[in-house]
């Protein structure tokens, strides 16, 4: 919804208007995501600080913790296509991991060749240990829930993930826009 030079939004509205029915409380919700993201990235900074980590690290711990409560195998390939790097950056990610102790690669016996990618006892520990006390708060909030609300929220945020991942049709930089209107 846009608006034109005489008619400007109210401000801190961006391009909605709060006058529509329902626009201003939908705008709540999405300030009210907005400051869990907020939240949320702060979670992750204390996590990544207790175990000496960077994100991209935590994103692969969490992966591979997450493929073994799913009896999932996960290989450097899997953790390329999941983190959305390169197989080099993935290699010098691995070796990182490796000798700090997070994780632990083994052959595949099936192939005896490709690797096999765990995350360590003591990642499970040290993850367990930063994020446990906050998962469990966030988890008595979400038990509050009655199941419908259990339910809608679970799909508001499915939904908003959906969105979010999408790719853009117009997915050309603005800053290439103007260089090529300036041609």
């Amino acid at each position: 919804m846009s608006h034109d030079e005489r008619n400007p939004p109210a401000q801190g509205t961006y391009w909605y208007d709060p006058r529509k029915v329902g626009v201003s409380s939908a705008m709540d919700v999405l300030r009210a995501v907005r400051r869990f993201r907020v939240a949320d990235a702060a979670m992750r900074q204390r996590a990544q600080a207790e175990m000496r980590i960077n994100e991209t690290d935590l994103m692969a711990i969490r992966h591979l913790i997450a493929c073994e409560r799913q009896h999932r195998t996960a290989s450097p390939k899997d953790l390329s296509e999941f983190l959305n790097i390169s197989s080099a950056a993935t290699a010098k990610l691995l070796s990182r991991l490796s000798a700090s102790g997070h994780i632990r690669r083994e052959v595949n016996p099936n192939d005896g060749r490709s690797q096999r990618l765990f995350a360590t006892r003591s990642s499970h520990d040290e993850m367990r240990q930063a994020l446990s006390g906050t998962h469990d708060q966030l988890m008595q909030v979400a038990l509050k829930l009655t199941a419908d609300q259990q339910v809608a929220v679970v799909h508001f945020l499915d939904a908003m993930s959906a969105i979010a991942i999408m790719p853009r049709p117009d997915t050309e930089p603005q800053s290439s826009r103007r260089r090529n209107e300036g041609s």
